[in-house]
């Protein structure tokens, strides 16, 4: 199942914040991301069934392995755009922004070049 670009970006907003704090409830990512509760309380169930995170007894969001590897992908993604975007003289502001529309929708091979001529550099 391919993760939507909503999913990409719930699954990155938990990763970031595990982090800074190892135990991200529902409530923070709402917070971080300026969506409601039961937004978050939606798609957190989407997540689950799909097998990308899991809760604890205490209600904590727990990525799975499966969760890790895709929040880390887009994680990464961001961040090389982003340092791509700056260095072609973009304001961090519009190249963390462009960057994070882009993070979603750029092929793995376009990708793969973009990150390997950054680190050519």
């Amino acid at each position: 199942m391919r993760l939507q670009e909503s999913g990409e970006m719930y699954l990155e907003t938990i990763y970031i914040l595990s982090k800074n704090n190892t135990n991200v409830r529902a409530v923070d990512v709402s917070e971080h991301m300026g969506y409601s509760k039961p937004s978050v309380s939606r798609a957190v169930g989407i997540l689950k069934k799909a097998g990308y995170l899991t809760t604890d007894k205490n209600g904590f969001l727990i990525l799975t392995d499966k969760g890790i590897e895709s929040a880390e992908k887009t994680y990464e993604r961001h961040n090389t755009l982003k340092t791509l975007f700056i260095r072609l003289g973009i304001s961090e502001e519009t190249a963390s922004e462009d960057a994070c529309k882009i993070e979603h929708v750029i092929s793995d091979e376009t990708f793969e070049a973009i990150k390997k001529h950054i680190l050519d550099k």
